[in-house]
């Protein structure tokens, strides 16, 4: 009877395609008795570059409301300062309505901000694909645990058995003699 680490190894000599890097990696670590889990988080944070990390402030910071509420102040600001006080004081707004000004940064603010914000999209897809494939191997590795564990009870049981029935065989052989050397009325 083969334990299911050397079912998977012989899939592996056989050059399966059912076994990939992965497995190949549970494996190894099965055999000598090593973890397989590691905070990935702490991992990718020390690769980063300077503009991975800028990309996920601004991507943090670009989606949040404080964002929201500070660029609605200043919109708001803008046409106030625009339409009413400069009107009052008499002088000619720099961007009068239809604020064609505003426009243009409102613009520029959101064709540098949405390429960063995607780079740091593509960035935690990419983690949470290392991540799902971690969690792959966490889950193999539990699987072939526990089925080898299953393979130790199934054997100890066996061997159980095989012991009562050792011990069967002794009482009745046992009994048989006590029978027979039992006077008989």
């Amino acid at each position: 009877m083969s334990t299911p680490i050397e079912n998977l190894e012989a899939k592996l000599r056989a050059g399966s395609d059912e076994v990939g890097k992965a497995e190949h990696h549970v494996i190894e670590h099965v055999k000598k008795r090593l973890h397989v889990s590691r905070n990935l988080n702490r991992e990718l944070d020390q690769k980063l570059s300077f503009g991975q990390r800028l990309a996920d402030r601004v991507a943090s910071f670009g989606g949040s409301w404080t964002f929201i509420l500070i660029f609605l102040s200043l919109m708001i600001a803008w046409v106030v300062v625009n339409s009413v006080l400069l009107m009052r004081m008499g002088r000619q707004p720099f961007d009068p309505f239809p604020y064609i000004f505003l426009n243009l940064v409102l613009s520029m603010v959101a064709a540098l901000q949405a390429p960063v914000i995607m780079m740091s999209q593509n960035r935690h897809a990419a983690k949470d694909r290392l991540a799902a494939e971690h969690d792959y191997e966490v889950n193999l590795k539990s699987e072939l645990e526990i089925l080898a564990l299953h393979e130790k009870v199934d054997t100890l049981r066996e061997q159980q058995w095989l012991e009562l029935v050792a011990m069967q065989k002794e009482q009745i052989q046992l009994l048989t003699q006590l029978l027979e050397a039992r006077p008989r009325p």
